[in-house]
């Protein structure tokens, strides 16, 4: 594939395809309509041929070159795949662009310590899963490494004990780098509220910014009513980037959760 997509790379190969898609050709009608000198024209259609593109029929004095589709037809399949897929993903991209626009809006705030204390995020999910079942996947450590974290990142750690003065831990790495906030549960109430407090640390293990959580779990007809809310403190200047993520990262784990929940709903109705 590498070496079909380098033959077309050239704009007097793809020229040359182009005569030929239409009628077979002799090399010195070829060299007439793209300009080319005899020997150039000859030279590319050896290319084209080396790849499964063209074909040669000597015809007594003359070799008449013809297209081979075969060739061009997988290459279209495997683009029209990538098409496809890239479309069907289309949604990752927009992730992104969230993420930089984001940022951009709050360049200009960050300028200072404490510039987003006080900055508060609400989040809110149906589950189709009961509110036990909801609990055990935010306050099982297995459980809740398998949601707890955007795409990309992959989860080390992490700790989160359902009880007073009980340990917050969330740590995760990706290809450049690791990331760690550590804090405390201050309130839990099985399997309806559960308060905790999260500070990122940046490399040298100082705090970034602090979270401040308020999950509520709340009964319903088809599973449960999760409320997340989410207050800043304690932030620096160096912060920007992770603030900037926390709508988007939020919503992007919380669709990991429903996912979660779902397929054991599922798997446990199956049994």
């Amino acid at each position: 594939m590498e070496q079909l997509t380098s033959a077309l790379a050239d704009s007097a190969r793809w020229r040359i395809l182009e005569l030929l898609a239409q009628r077979p050709r002799s090399v010195g009608e070829l060299a007439e309509l793209t300009g080319l000198r005899q020997p150039q024209a000859t030279k590319h259609l050896q290319t084209l041929a080396s790849v499964g593109l063209v074909s040669v029929f000597p015809l007594g004095q003359r070799r008449v070159y013809a297209i081979e589709p075969a060739p061009l037809a997988d290459l279209a399949q495997r683009l029209r795949l990538l098409i496809e897929t890239a479309g069907a993903n289309s949604g990752e991209r927009d992730v992104v662009a969230r993420y930089q626009a984001a940022i951009a809006a709050d360049a200009v705030k960050a300028d200072r310590d404490s510039w987003a204390d006080g900055r508060t995020f609400l989040f809110e999910r149906a589950l189709p899963a009961s509110p036990d079942t909801v609990w055990q996947y935010w306050t099982s450590p297995g459980l809740l490494a398998s949601w707890w974290a955007p795409p990309s990142l992959t989860v080390t750690e992490c700790v989160l004990e359902p009880k007073p003065g009980g340990r917050a831990i969330l740590e995760y790495r990706d290809a450049e780098a690791r990331y760690r906030s550590e804090g405390r549960v201050h309130a839990a109430k099985e399997p309806e509220r559960l308060l905790f407090s999260l500070s990122v640390l940046d490399g040298d293990g100082n705090v970034s910014f602090t979270g401040h959580y308020d999950i509520g779990l709340d009964a319903t007809e088809g599973g449960t009513a999760l409320r997340l809310e989410l207050r800043i403190s304690e932030t620096t200047a160096e912060a920007l980037p992770y603030i900037a993520g926390i709508e988007t990262g939020w919503r992007q784990v919380l669709d990991n959760l429903a996912r979660a929940v779902d397929a054991a709903e599922r798997q446990q109705r199956g049994r």
